[in-house]
Parts: C-alpha cells; structure tokens; sequence
C-alpha cells in the first residue's frame, strides 16, 4: 500500500473550509462553541494559539471574553482562505485590537508547530481540527498517528507551565446526519438560507470523506480515555473532558 502524491487533502481546499464557515449556524455547533468557551477564560496580556482556525469564531470569543485586553492572538490554519475570515473577526470585534495583535499564520499542523517558540502562548484552543493531523509512513505502508501524537507535544511544548488546551475531537463514528438533522432549524435563522443549504450538502459530502479517511487510520476519531493516554503522553497532567455537539465530539481541557 502507498499514499499517492496526488492523494487528495480537502482541509487546503478553499471550496471546503469556505462550505465548513456556515456551520457556525448550526445549532449543535453553537452549543460546542459555548462548551468550548466556558472553559478558555482568558486573562489580561495573554497570549493564545487558536489551532485549524476556520471561519475564527474562537479567536473571536477569545478576543470578545476578554474584553480585548489579550496581548496576542494567533490564529493558524492549512488553508490559505480562512486568512479572510480573521481579517474580517479582527476588523468587526470591539474594541479594536492594535495591529498584528490578532492575526492569522498560515500552517500545516501535521508538520508540528516550528514557527512558534517554547512558552510563548498561555492558552491553546482549537475546535474540532486537531484529529486530522495525518502522517504516512513509507516503511510500513500505512497512516500512523505520529502527527497527532506530535502535535500534542507541540502544543505543551508552546505553552508556559500551567497553560491551558481547550480542544473538541470527534467520538468514533461520528453521525453526520445527526447533524444535518438537528441543524434544520439553522436554515430559518441563516441570513443566505440558499448558501447555507448549499454548504450543508457539501459538508455532509465532505463528512463522508472523512469518516472513510479516519477508518484507514489517516484521521483520529477516538475514544476519550486514548486522546487522555495521547495527552498525559504529550506532557499534560490534569485532563478533563466532556461531551457536546449533540454527542457527537468530545471537549477537552489539559493543563501543562
């Protein structure tokens, strides 16, 4: 078995990470966002990693339940797009951050985090991204999880001690159309409700692309008790978790 040069990642596509920017009105989604923020709390001259950023509704929160008084945000993601997104979360949000104090960096966090030094960032965040960190080893032929476990050393590694990862992860065998469904009533509150059906059908489509991926062991939807092993493994010592998105993730806080 080989992975093909040409063996297609949808996470750079602009079409994908743009159809995944309409989940923030999904209901589920929502309630994952606020699951996820209620344990970031954010201090004054902080500074934070949002990992696989997307449309930047985290660095958004980050900023906004500080009430702007972090000292630096950075957002990172594969896909060059999403650079739009903050751009746009960092000209809306009030007050105003200074230049370059909420900004976007271009990266693909399978290859590790090389661009950020030991104890820069107090906190750590990152929703529903981490799990498709993906390695293919030549020697055996097949996907490993040493990306995933890497990055999890990353991110302790970035983080002063007692620094926080706040980070959502699929269960196994995700149900997708579970949320489709209980995403329905999105469709009356989306301002674009075309677009928004539009997105939702490409992202039940991309959702099937995942979950084969994750079976071949490209991509990682586990059990809690091994993202604890991976996380304790990584350097964290106190973890906790909990469920959201309609049953459908688990969200995690690790303390380094």
């Amino acid at each position: 078995m080989t992975a093909s040069k040409q063996e297609v990642n949808y996470w750079f596509n602009r079409r994908c990470a743009k159809a995944f920017w309409s989940q923030r009105e999904l209901p589920p989604y929502k309630q994952l966002l606020e699951d996820t923020v209620a344990w970031l709390e954010p201090r004054p001259g902080q500074r934070w990693l949002d990992l696989g950023c997307g449309s930047g509704q985290l660095t958004r929160r980050l900023w906004l339940d500080s009430n702007g008084t972090l000292a630096e945000v950075v957002a990172t993601d594969c896909a060059a797009v999403n650079e739009q997104s903050i751009a746009r979360v960092a000209a809306e949000v009030e007050p105003q951050p200074a230049p370059g104090v909420l900004r976007f960096q271009q990266g693909d966090f399978s290859e590790g985090l090389p661009h950020f030094a030991d104890q820069y960032f107090d906190g750590a965040v990152s929703g529903l991204a981490i799990q498709y960190a993906q390695h293919f080893c030549r020697e055996s032929g097949r996907w490993t999880s040493r990306a995933y476990d890497r990055l999890l050393a990353e991110v302790c590694r970035v983080l002063k001690p007692g620094g926080r990862f706040v980070f959502s992860v699929n269960v196994p065998r995700p149900s997708w159309w579970r949320i489709a469904l209980l995403g329905l009533p999105g469709f009356f509150q989306a301002r674009r409700p075309l677009r928004f059906v539009k997105d939702s059908l490409r992202m039940l489509r991309y959702g099937s692309w995942l979950k084969q991926q994750a079976a071949r062991g490209r991509f990682h939807y586990l059990p809690a008790n091994q993202v604890t092993a991976k996380l304790k493994a990584g350097g964290f010592s106190e973890v906790e978790y909990r469920m959201s998105f309609s049953q459908q993730a688990y969200v995690f806080r690790a303390v380094k």
